[in-house]
């Protein structure tokens, strides 16, 4: 049977197929998106169930060797009370009750680095809390901030990973990957993950053949198929295109030109800050980080590096260090976009799973 996995708010998978990529069984998942538990199906299995996870039953979660997964980072502003079953309605601290019920040897808990300087009603830090939680039921838990593209991902993606051992404190792998490469090899960038990838076209459900054999190990790394799907034109306005039309590469809204009508472009040309908005991609470095929004060209650095468009469905799942067989199945183009943006790489997910096998009895 393998290491054996509880996976919860497991959206479209990313967290666990870097995990079954280093050979762990997932026997249970939950998520309450159905476009996502979906998605997850169809690339997965049909082990994960469409619910919300305050109204289960812990009973029928089954023992497994590990927990993983991340609540939503909204949950972090309600959370605010050191006793665990008077705030069980709280998703964080769902997550720790699920954790004392499975028992598992470990568990990894995602989330984004606002959680550590959360803080509730009476200014004590979320991560502070939780740590003390995880303590009470038996765990010794470790936090670090990792930066995807410090491990091969072509994205500065940071995340807040807490890993807990009962038997041990987990020690995080080191990075492989650095801005200038020295004794690592170089971020891998841009154009690196996206350059084999052809023109994108117009019918969202048309696929469509690589331009180019793998150039690089990274193309070699996602390429399954001879085809890709989900690489057509996101739609813009014309004041959309015309303002894409002057970003440069490595630039942003301090591009645009004056004839622009928008009070909100003039102020942050004026004000600065929110340096990725209206973002064109560098081709000779990793994107920023891929959010729920990458169709739009003011939430980030979305513009592709050389085509006057934004980034297709494709790309940014390119970004993510998804594997190119990886569909989605979703109701709505947000919905599509959603799953994307919140999800972990699959890619940092190996790089953690590798890891804790060795403290893994199974």
């Amino acid at each position: 049977m393998g290491i054996t996995v509880v996976s919860l708010f497991s959206g479209g998978g990313g967290l666990d197929l870097g995990f079954v990529s280093e050979g762990y069984n997932i026997i249970w998942a939950i998520d309450n998106d159905k476009n996502a538990v979906d998605t997850y199906k169809a690339n997965i299995g049909d082990h994960i169930i469409c619910e919300d996870i305050n109204q289960i039953d812990v009973r029928q979660i089954p023992h497994a060797d590990v927990v993983i997964g991340g609540p939503p980072c909204q949950s972090f502003s309600l959370a605010g009370n050191r006793d665990v079953e008077d705030a069980r309605g709280q998703l964080v601290w769902k997550y720790i009750h699920i954790i004392e019920h499975v028992k598992p040897q470990a568990f990894v808990f995602e989330n984004v680095t606002g959680l550590l300087s959360a803080r509730n009603a009476q200014s004590e830090k979320i991560i502070d809390l939780l740590k003390i939680a995880f303590g009470k039921i038996g765990y010794t838990a470790v936090q670090q901030v990792m930066n995807a593209a410090d491990y091969g991902v072509p994205q500065r993606r940071k995340r807040v990973i807490i890993v807990g051992l009962r038997d041990a404190a987990f020690s995080f792998p080191q990075p492989t990957h650095s801005e200038d490469g020295g004794h690592l090899a170089r971020y891998v960038s841009v154009e690196q993950a996206l350059g084999d990838l052809p023109d994108a076209i117009e019918d969202e459900k048309g696929s469509v053949t690589y331009r180019t054999p793998p150039q690089n190990d990274y193309q070699r790394y996602v390429r399954r198929n001879t085809a890709v799907t989900e690489h057509f034109i996101p739609r813009m306005s014309k004041l959309d295109e015309y303002i894409v039309h002057h970003v440069k590469p490595g630039g942003n809204y301090m591009d645009i030109p004056a004839d622009v009508a928008s009070s909100r472009i003039r102020r942050l040309q004026k004000e600065g800050g929110h340096t990725t908005c209206y973002g064109r991609l560098a081709a000779d470095k990793p994107s920023y980080t891929i959010n729920t929004y990458f169709n739009r060209p003011n939430v980030g650095c979305n513009i592709h590096y050389n085509a006057n468009r934004l980034i297709t469905v494709r790309e940014a799942l390119r970004l993510q260090s998804f594997p190119d067989d990886y569909v989605i199945v979703s109701s709505s183009k947000q919905g599509r976009n959603i799953i994307v943006g919140n999800a972990m790489p699959p890619m940092l997910a190996a790089v953690l799973a590798r890891a804790l096998k060795k403290y893994i009895r199974e």
